[in-house]
């Protein structure tokens, strides 16, 4: 499979399924060993990051940045794969989430912080009293 061939989603998507396909894996790409083994490979992401500080998370070495990049290849082909499975478009789902997001964490009191949601909103009630 050349890299270069791959250049879109939808791409990737049918590459994937090729893929599965041509070794006959269609009886364990199921919705939920999809999921699972997506959720593990997002586990395997936070390896290389494991006992560094923020600022060397950002400072990688050649080999854990590879490590990295594997590893995020492996979750993108998990997530890809099950979405296609499950007919979800995911450019349609990231930016339909990212717009409810947007009504989540409104610019004016999301600015500069951190806090979920649900702590914005009760600021914003506490506020207006």
């Amino acid at each position: 499979m050349s890299a270069s061939a791959i250049d879109s989603l939808d791409t990737l998507r049918l590459r994937l399924r090729e893929f599965a396909m041509a070794r006959a894996w269609e009886r364990y790409h199921t919705p939920k060993n999809l999921a699972m083994a997506l959720s593990v490979e997002a586990a395997e992401l936070l390896e290389p990051f494991q006992w560094l500080t923020a600022e060397q998370s950002q400072q990688l070495s050649a080999d854990q940045h590879e490590a990295v990049r594997q590893e995020i290849a492996d979750v993108l082909i998990y997530l890809t794969r099950l979405a296609d499975l499950l007919d979800i478009d995911l450019l349609e789902a990231a930016a339909a989430k990212l717009e409810i997001n947007a009504r989540k964490y409104p610019v004016d009191r999301a600015h500069g912080n951190a806090l979920k949601y649900s702590a914005l909103q009760s600021n914003q009630d506490s506020s207006d009293d």
